[in-house]
């Protein structure tokens, strides 16, 4: 199995929609750091699992400098950012979302 990992840290701007009083619903930003786990059995026809590059394109270049509202579809928790990630990166089966050096989500597609 080939294993990769790349960090990518984004800066933006996002607020969430909760169904409770939080600072979090007004819009704020943060530098987040994704860090996103791809594998694979076999390398791809370049020699590699997925091209660096490529993560970059679909994620930093979608996301890195927006309004995340407006870009994605769904209430943008660092949660539910990490999901995105796993669904839309080839070969990714892991993601981290840090919004600060205390808070960290991570989604990991179960393999079962």
């Amino acid at each position: 199995m080939y294993y990769l990992k790349k960090q990518i840290v984004i800066s933006a701007a996002h607020n969430l929609t909760l169904d409770y009083e939080s600072k979090c619903t007004s819009i704020h930003g943060h530098n987040w750091v994704f860090t996103i786990y791809c594998k694979a059995k076999e390398l791809n026809r370049n020699g590699m699992v997925v091209d660096f590059s490529e993560i970059k394109r679909l994620v930093s270049d979608r996301l890195d400098h927006k309004y995340i509202n407006d870009v994605l579809d769904f209430n943008p928790t660092a949660e539910n950012m990490a999901h995105w990630v796993v669904e839309t990166v080839p070969h990714c089966y892991r993601c981290d979302v840090e919004e600060t050096p205390n808070n960290t989500a991570t989604y990991e597609r179960d393999e079962d």
